[in-house]
């Protein structure tokens, strides 16, 4: 059985790898499409009513399966970017360079992060209500080093106003840089 907390770092280094391979422009899409998740969900559960009583009335493996579908299909369109012939002729976003590789690598591992940790606190926060998963078990060492990443998860500190800002500087980051 692997804890919880070696699987995150095992995702995270998934996901470098990943971000290296692909670079830091179609990287930090994807980073923007984890926001624009977490952000969906926040609207949904704050401003649309009708959702809220539908999510308090119903099982909480139903929170759990529509958080991680919202999040799920931000991040596969997030990874399906679309191969823009003026882009990928710029050089600026030229993937032979170490520099692109290096920073693909850190975005990567950040949205390793976001993903595989976002995933987690939904769990988290539905007190682990899948049987294949396990929650961690404290006063050992590897479920207490879980129970200390948790407070560190991305939808903890990306709330209400933090996941606004997100956005915004995404929005204005793809104006500025990829328009």
């Amino acid at each position: 059985m692997v804890s919880l907390g070696v699987l995150f770092w095992i995702f995270i280094g998934i996901f470098a790898l990943i971000g290296a391979i692909r670079g830091w422009a179609k990287e930090i899409l994807v980073t923007f499409s984890v926001f624009m998740g977490i952000f969906s969900i926040n609207i949904l559960e704050d401003f649309v009513p009708a959702m809220a009583t539908y999510l308090a009335s119903t099982p909480v493996t139903t929170k759990v399966w529509m958080h991680s579908l919202v999040l799920t299909l931000m991040v596969f369109f997030g990874y399906q970017t679309p191969n823009i012939p003026r882009i990928a002729q710029d050089e600026r976003f030229a993937r032979d360079r170490l520099q692109d590789a290096l920073l693909g690598f850190i975005l990567g591992a950040f949205n390793g992060y976001l993903i595989f940790g976002s995933l987690w606190y939904f769990m988290h926060e539905a007190n682990y209500p899948f049987a294949l998963i396990m929650p961690p078990i404290a006063g050992t060492p590897a479920g207490d080093s879980a129970l200390g990443m948790i407070p560190f998860l991305a939808p903890n500190w990306l709330i209400s106003p933090m996941i606004y800002y997100a956005v915004a500087i995404s929005f204005i980051f793809v104006l500025v840089v990829f328009i």
